[in-house]
């Protein structure tokens, strides 16, 4: 990949991962089932293909950051008195 596509996808799966989570956690009701379902997905994709270059980890790590940040996100809002649906 080249860099404009680096510079592109890595905030891209931060959003992508934060939104996806933060709707996941306001219909389901779970903080943190957004962030065991993407590490059970991260494993099987390292167990299957172990072929994945360097961005390729970074992006999935990414993805991950942004889903970890939605689950503390809604954990704060609900913290202090929020509540969604």
């Amino acid at each position: 990949m080249s860099l404009p596509q680096y510079l592109i996808g890595i905030p891209l799966f931060a959003f992508m991962g934060f939104g996806i989570s933060f709707i996941l956690n306001m219909i389901l009701k779970t903080t943190w089932l957004p962030v065991v379902l993407y590490a059970g997905v991260l494993a099987y994709f390292f167990v299957t293909m172990g072929e994945l270059k360097n961005g390729d980890y970074l992006m999935l790590f990414t993805g991950m950051f942004g889903i970890a940040l939605g689950g503390w996100t809604i954990h704060t809002l609900r913290v202090k008195g929020y509540r969604m649906f």
